[in-house]
């Protein structure tokens, strides 16, 4: 059975720095490698919003709200993504769940991410 864990979230303050990590517990290498891993994010009461994501060839794209602060990478080895966030706003204040996009689709059950000012 395939879980998605994700780690990393906490309280800092604006301006500080926090890596998220999402294991893929249960996931053939192969199938990790293959497939897309993406980043959300989601505030009580508003849609869940597409923050970053990394390809099977390590390509990367990241919403408009985060480009310039926060990257994404994938260790294969390991089966594991990261988000790397910097510069922290208390806007980035959500819930960060990640989501590999084999199917059936996996979606972990989330990190909190508190940015206070």
């Amino acid at each position: 059975q395939v879980q998605l864990v994700e780690s990393g979230g906490g309280l800092v303050q604006a301006g500080g720095s926090l890596r998220l990590s999402c294991r893929h517990l249960g996931m053939i290498l192969s199938v990790f490698r293959s497939y897309t891993t993406a980043w959300y994010r989601q505030v009580p009461g508003k849609e869940r919003e597409f923050i970053a994501e990394t390809s099977s060839t390590g390509t990367t794209r990241y919403g408009d709200p985060v480009k310039g602060r926060f990257t994404v990478s994938r260790d294969n080895a390991k089966k594991t993504v990261y988000l790397q966030m910097n510069s922290l706003k208390p806007e980035d204040t959500a819930v960060y769940y990640c989501h590999n996009v084999a199917a059936p689709g996996y979606w972990g059950k989330g990190t909190l991410v508190n940015v206070s000012s």
